[in-house]
């Protein structure tokens, strides 16, 4: 049987984010994206763990700290299935994106969980919480995440920075389809040219049409006083000037973009129904 510790880290729930998984030195593995909470790091902790040891026929134990991981994962999921991802109230279930790639990983595998106490020195879930922290650290420090040596023989690569919570058909580059002097000029950021062409589309036709901006269904926005609000922090056909688009991994982009007199950073997530706006939130640049 495979032993491992899985955590989840968030500097600020939502911040910088960050999970690890753990078995030994040589057998670990951590990531993280740059906006996120504890629950989705530590769902996503367990859902790389199964995605690692894919490869392997032997029963599985998943040491845990998080009840809402365990009980989603073992008491709630076949329920909301059955009604249609909605939770008993009949809202959305959340983190639904996690919740669905994990229910697909642990089609006929032999997995158990174990509750341990979290920060309570049981030397697994420490050095699981410490790699997810280290991540999210990293993220919001802007550095490069240690990922760890990953799972022996696995086909996941260590090293990897995938976020995938969604896998839709590939978007075209919508940039080489324009008129070179229509295009728009080069925008700053991490993300690969199609994720870039297509987030930057997404952002523009948001704010020309808001009703129009597909939502995730967990969206919030954090307006200039902080409070949480549920609109989208901009007037329809307000200028857009995108400062940075960076790729959080393969199903996750960070957009920053002066929409007329406010900064807003939009967390978007590649879902199968399409990109979904995750989080916004605005910084007024001007009195």
């Amino acid at each position: 049987m495979i032993v491992a510790a899985a955590d989840g880290s968030s500097l600020s729930n939502p911040g910088p984010a960050g999970w690890a998984w753990y078995i030994s030195d040589d057998a670990w593995a951590a990531g993280g994206w740059q906006l996120g909470t504890n629950n989705m790091g530590e769902l996503m902790a367990v859902l790389d763990l199964l995605r690692s040891t894919a490869h392997v026929n032997e029963p599985l134990r998943i040491l845990c700290d998080s009840q809402y991981v365990i009980n989603s994962l073992t008491k709630w999921l076949p329920g909301w299935k059955r009604k249609g991802w909605k939770k008993g109230d009949g809202k959305p279930v959340l983190n639904v994106d996690l919740m669905k790639e994990l229910d697909a990983a642990l089609q006929g595998r032999q997995v158990e969980f174990e509750w341990v106490k979290g920060h309570a020195g049981h030397a697994m879930n420490e050095a699981a919480d410490e790699r997810a922290r280290a991540a999210a650290t990293a993220y919001r420090d802007g550095n490069a995440v240690d990922a760890g040596p990953g799972f022996p023989d696995s086909a996941r690569p260590a090293g990897r920075t995938d976020f995938v919570v969604g896998q839709s058909d590939p978007e075209p580059d919508l940039f080489s389809t324009m008129d070179p002097e229509e295009a728009p000029q080069p925008i700053a950021g991490s993300a690969p040219p199609r994720m870039k062409a297509r987030l930057v589309t997404l952002v523009r036709a948001a704010v020309e049409d808001p009703p129009s901006c597909r939502r995730h269904p967990e969206f919030v926005a954090h307006k200039a006083d902080g409070a949480e609000s549920l609109d989208l922090p901009w007037r329809r056909g307000a200028s857009v000037e995108f400062v940075a688009v960076d790729g959080l991994g393969a199903g996750a982009g960070l957009v920053r973009a002066i929409i007329g007199t406010t900064l807003v950073s939009m967390l978007w997530l590649d879902l199968p129904a399409g990109w979904s706006l995750r989080f916004a939130q605005a910084t007024p640049q001007h009195a």
